[in-house]
């Protein structure tokens, strides 16, 4: 909530802890929509899509927000965990101005006003603090830009903040990049990692929660079961290389050193905020800009996704209630083929025309896997499910973007092309 120095409602707006935002309505004020309405397949019953919209409608003003602020949607925040088993003080996120990271940090900044959060984040090409700018001025919050590699400053932060839980979430990530340039993978993914690890066991730190991927299981062929928890890890491309081996540093050091330890593992991601270098993103951001989607190979490779608030719920979910030393795969069960994905959304931007015009197939990615499938069960046996319906996900994703597509980051340019295995140029990173 906002309130003036003087506890009047004249002056200059300050923030203060919003003890009751967990329990709040959708809304404090409405604003106008500029957004052409978004038509919505039936995957899900009109009526469970019906009443998420008119309970968590998809334009309005944040009540923590003044004039110039990014729209906020409270929808995105959930709920607190009730009767948590381990109740941290002081947080350390990495990769926290991130896609994922940031619903992380906002959720846990404004759904528990008790905690301290520490966001520590290199504000590389995909990282924005703007996604932040609702709880910059919160007390509960810092943010400190560094870089995980450096020891000196990791040990640091976790004195300094007297740290007692880290989640783990800055890494490189995108699967093309990581062909053009592995060794920056390997330094940001397994050296990083190794680095937090061991300011970790230095500090005594109750609990890490290091946030991996699906991808490191490798293909899953339609005929195979879903991966459990488990399964051989058999990555396929250098990224997913990085996040296994960073995997099993963190094994390591929970069996070698007993440092409490965690690891997620979550499919495909969604949502606003996203920078458009993966495929849902990407295609929105180019029908955004009148561009045709690119479609590798025949398009048949199929993905899971997850809108990103429900990922922040698993990781809220985990860092209160999961049992040291596990690992949980966070998935769904929506999947869609990336040719259906592309039609679903160039019926959204251009519904009276064939979608031929706004597609265009080129060669496949390198070592493309065909799909990926992980079984959630342990996870939902600890209280989690994904509560966003895919189309409804999609429109409030689609509405952000045209918003704020071309604007977040600046060019993105670079992001569109069919094949983006260089590195990112560093004239674009701010």
């Amino acid at each position: 909530m906002l309130e003036s120095p003087n506890g009047s409602k004249d002056g200059v707006l300050k923030y203060v802890q919003p003890t009751l935002i967990q329990e709040a309505p959708a809304v404090a004020c409405k604003c106008k929509s500029t957004q052409k309405r978004v038509t919505l397949s039936r995957s899900f019953s009109e009526a469970t899509l019906r009443n998420l919209k008119e309970e968590f409608p998809a334009d309005f003003a944040s009540p923590l927000a003044g004039e110039g602020f990014p729209p906020f949607d409270r929808y995105d925040l959930g709920q607190r965990v009730t009767n948590p088993v381990q109740t941290p003080r002081n947080i350390l996120i990495t990769g926290g101005a991130g896609f994922i990271g940031s619903y992380v940090t906002r959720k846990l900044v404004l759904l528990y006003p008790e905690y301290y959060i520490v966001n520590v984040d290199l504000l590389d090409y995909c990282g924005s603090l703007k996604s932040l700018e609702l709880i910059e001025n919160a007390p509960n919050y810092t943010f400190v830009r560094g870089d995980i590699t450096s020891s000196d400053f990791m040990n640091f932060i976790l004195r300094e903040k007297n740290i007692d839980t880290i989640i783990h979430l800055a890494a490189q990530t995108h699967v093309d990049n990581s062909f053009g340039d592995s060794f920056e993978f390997t330094k940001n993914n397994v050296m990083g990692t190794h680095v937090l690890l061991e300011a970790a066991k230095v500090n005594n730190i109750q609990r890490f929660i290091h946030v991996s991927t699906d991808e490191v299981y490798g293909e899953v062929s339609r005929s195979s079961p879903d991966c459990h928890e488990e399964s051989i890890l058999a990555p396929s491309n250098p990224y997913s290389a990085t996040k296994a081996a960073a995997e099993c540093l963190v094994k390591a050091y929970h069996k070698s050193f007993g440092l409490p330890t965690i690891i997620t593992r979550s499919n495909n991601v969604y949502g606003p905020y996203q920078y458009p270098e993966k495929i849902c993103s990407k295609f929105i951001c180019s029908l955004v800009n009148k561009k045709k989607c690119f479609i590798h190979g025949d398009g048949s490779n199929s993905r899971r996704y997850l809108y990103a608030a429900d990922v922040a719920d698993a990781l809220d979910l985990i860092a209160h209630n999961g049992e040291i030393g596990e690992v949980y795969n966070i998935g769904s069960q929506f999947e869609i083929t990336n040719l259906k994905l592309a039609y679903k959304l160039i019926e959204q931007f251009h519904p009276q025309e064939p979608p031929q015009e706004y597609l265009e197939f080129v060669q496949d990615r390198a070592f493309n896997d065909r799909r990926y499938a992980v079984d959630s069960s342990k996870l939902e046996k600890l209280g989690w499910n994904p509560r966003t319906p895919f189309d409804f996900g999609l429109e409030k994703t689609i509405a952000w973007y045209r918003e704020h597509g071309n604007t977040w980051w600046g060019d993105i340019s670079c992001a569109l092309v069919p094949h983006p295995l260089k590195k990112i140029p560093d004239a674009l990173i701010h």
